[in-house]
């Protein structure tokens, strides 16, 4: 199957492309975004693999779905568009980046960025049906997204995955922490964040801190 994706991801993941469940997948995104609306924007939802090339992967940040309202879903777990009011878990993403590396905190939510840098903003299910919640979860995408975990964790090495909240936990299980740094907190959202769960983290410097020890660049976390 040729799907529109960057190429070394596309060299990656062929096999996950060829699988039946794969097929059946592209199958009902194509019929819902047909007859209806859905979120993020076709040409995007592959964006977080568009931004940040496989080889230049240096930090995973694991979300669950899009955005599903208006104008909010780019293709980047966390992300928006920039003139898009910015999400509470956004807003104490930025909190917790202010508290622990004293950058000032973004006018906008757009972290396309980050992805530029190395930061693989990928959510669990790419895609979502217009205020619908969920809505294409177990659908295929789990899967796909397991995929790239995997193949990110077998084949690449020194890399850190942020694991923010339950879900994130349970999906990056298997990652190889002899191999990476696995960092994991509760989740942004003000539910959990405001339980004492998010802030306080410090997982932007760890992050940096474990990559200059490996002899990489840091990621410039400022939008």
């Amino acid at each position: 199957m040729d799907v529109k994706i960057e190429e070394s991801w596309k060299q990656h993941l062929s096999e996950e492309f060829n699988k039946d469940y794969f097929k059946d997948l592209i199958d009902f995104v194509r019929d819902e975004y047909r007859n209806g609306r859905c979120y993020p924007p076709g040409g995007r939802i592959f964006a977080a693999f568009d931004h940040t090339p496989f080889e230049k992967v240096r930090v995973v940040i694991l979300g669950q779905d899009p955005y599903h309202g208006p104008n909010q879903a780019n293709g980047l777990c966390f992300s928006v568009q920039k003139g898009v009011q910015k999400p509470p878990s956004l807003q104490n993403i930025f909190r917790e980046l202010n508290d622990d590396l004293q950058m000032e905190i973004p006018e906008h939510g757009d972290l396309e960025p980050w992805a530029d840098r190395g930061v693989l903003l990928l959510n669990a299910t790419l895609t979502v049906r217009a205020h619908q919640a969920g809505s294409h979860q177990n659908k295929g995408w789990e899967q796909f997204t397991d995929a790239v975990i995997r193949i990110l964790s077998e084949n690449r090495e020194n890399l850190v995955f942020l694991l923010w909240g339950g879900y994130a936990k349970k999906k990056g299980a298997r990652i190889d922490a002899s191999k990476h740094l696995v960092l994991t907190s509760g989740h942004p959202s003000p539910l959990s964040a405001n339980r004492g769960m998010w802030f306080g983290n410090k997982h932007f410097s760890k992050t940096n801190e474990y990559l200059v020890e490996c002899g990489k660049t840091p990621i410039d976390w400022q939008l």
